[in-house]
């Protein structure tokens, strides 16, 4: 009953094919792969990376080359 039949699968997508187009349904599919596996990368270079100071020299780096960067630090009160 709740489970529906191959035909039913076929027609919605026939009538996905025929809304969207097969070239679009292409891109998108390989787009979302595209994303799927830059995810995966991300995940597996986050975890190998766990050298804390790392993120420190990115954002001096960054400050370095971008004249519009505003350096603030945090300072007490003394």
């Amino acid at each position: 009953m709740g489970s529906f039949s191959i035909w039913h699968w076929l027609i919605v997508l026939a009538i996905v094919v025929l809304v969207f187009g097969t070239k679009k349904l292409k891109n998108m599919g390989s787009d979302l792969g595209g994303a799927v596996k830059g995810f995966k990368d991300g995940m597996k270079d986050g975890s190998a990376n766990a050298d804390p100071a790392a993120p420190n020299q990115q954002v001096t780096a960054n400050k370095a080359t971008d004249s519009n960067t505003v350096d603030v630090e945090a300072k007490t009160k003394s």
